[in-house]
């Protein structure tokens, strides 16, 4: 089967649907997803996003991300990241998104290593309310075609070009054809035992991306989040957002003190837990929000309470019990300030690619607002060449033909496995056996 389009777009997380938003019109887009199409991390997203409050706050915002990611971040890319990040929150609204209010203005929260209020959010529920509204304008758009449970098993290269890509689809091969790839896939949490990511999140662009040698970066820098819902088993963990602790919760060890401050960087609050889970032999510590109004808790973090009340813990009366599990990978495909990657017509976006905003370590919340900031950064700039691009339908024995595709999905995984296990041997006993 053949498709032929303009932009393909694999993933339809906010990175793939707010790069949808930005192209032009008159552009034929098709859009790849491995499952269904809200199976995406973006959707989980509890927290917020994360903004400059104003003008003046850029550079605050700025130094906040570069120490948070210990100042192995990218400079031009996080300047470029904290300058835009207002107009990005107003087109969202403008798009329909309904952020909490008070008294009509924006409710700012705080999270770990923000050096004031900036995040802006919609209950706990933030990434599925922007998700749902993205989602909503793109169904609006006629030159916009969604392909659902649609596996990307590679790209169709020549000469260090890419022209679309193989994807597999009710064990049918289907060969799309496109002037431009804009890969916006996802992260590699499916492949590590313990991870708030969502399962089929196997690392497809990092592994694609090793097949064809485009460059990738600093995927040794994998960010365990602090707070993931202890539970037996090796299930998705749910996440416990670091808003509750931004808005006063406490971390306790299994004798009831305080151990750490809260609000520290993500890489360290993690080290700590562990250190202290190691200390008492436990597999876990307690997050504590019941010193706060029990309505508020509620009213505040609806989806995180009622998660928890169907696991039998009122957030209102007892602690939580909470341990770090792999949340987020800061590397991935190198892409410039406008997520062009080193092979030409391929984009990346979002967490499968590396803008080196992150640096080290990813500062609360602005994952969101990374993935608008670059994927418009790439419909601008697709928008200005795109038409003068002609479509190369490469004939079929030019295009790796896949006899068994469940097999070469399994062997993405082994390559990106293999890639991380490269880079951080120390991962070995954390990622699932392939």
């Amino acid at each position: 089967m053949k498709v032929y389009a303009d932009v393909l777009i694999v993933g339809t997380g906010i990175a793939g649907l707010y790069s949808a938003l930005h192209l032009k019109n008159s552009l034929k887009v098709v859009m790849l997803t491995k499952e269904n199409v809200d199976d995406c991390n973006s959707y989980l997203a509890q927290g917020g996003i994360a903004t400059a409050r104003d003008k003046c706050d850029i550079d605050n915002y700025v130094q906040d991300t570069l120490k948070a990611g210990k100042y192995k971040n990218n400079e031009e890319a996080v300047r470029i990241l904290a300058e835009e990040s207002i107009d990005n929150i107003n087109n969202l609204i403008k798009l329909g998104v309904e952020f909490d209010r008070i008294d009509g203005e924006l409710q700012y929260t705080r999270e770990a290593a923000h050096c004031k209020n900036r995040i802006v959010h919609c209950k706990d529920r933030t990434g599925k309310e922007v998700f749902n509204v993205l989602l909503k304008r793109v169904k609006e758009k006629k030159n916009i075609e969604i392909i659902e449970e649609s596996c990307l098993i590679d790209i169709i290269e020549k000469n260090n070009t890419c022209f679309g890509g193989i994807a597999v689809k009710n064990n049918e091969v289907i060969n799309i054809h496109s002037k431009i790839t804009i890969l916006a896939c996802g992260g590699i949490g499916g492949l590590f035992k313990n991870s708030t990511n969502i399962k089929t999140l196997t690392g497809d662009g990092i592994s694609i991306a090793c097949k064809h040698k485009i460059d990738l970066k600093d995927i040794n820098y994998i960010q365990f989040h602090p707070t993931s819902l202890y539970e037996k088993g090796g299930n998705r963990r749910f996440l416990i957002s670091e808003a509750v602790r931004g808005e006063g919760g406490y971390l306790l060890n299994n004798r009831g003190m305080r151990f750490v401050d809260e609000l520290l960087p993500r890489d360290v609050v993690s080290k700590a837990i562990f250190i202290e889970e190691s200390k008492s032999n436990s597999e876990y510590v307690f997050l504590d929000i019941t010193h706060k109004n029990s309505q508020y808790i509620v009213n505040r973090f609806p989806s995180i309470y009622e998660a928890c009340i169907n696991k039998g813990i009122d957030i209102t009366k007892n602690r939580i019990p909470v341990t770090p599990a792999q949340h987020y990978l800061m590397g991935g495909i190198t892409v410039d300030t406008y997520s062009r990657t080193s092979m030409n017509g391929l984009f990346a976006c979002g967490e499968v690619s590396c803008t080196g905003v992150h640096g080290a370590n990813r500062l609360a919340s602005n994952s969101l607002q990374e993935a608008l900031v670059f994927s418009r950064r790439a419909s601008i700039v697709i928008n200005d060449y795109v038409d003068d691009i002609e479509l190369n339908k490469l004939e079929s024995d030019e295009i790796y033909k896949y006899v068994n595709a469940a097999a070469v999905k399994q062997e993405n995984v082994k390559i990106a496995l293999n890639e991380l296990i490269k880079v951080r041997g120390d991962l070995k006993n954390e990622l699932v056996n392939c």
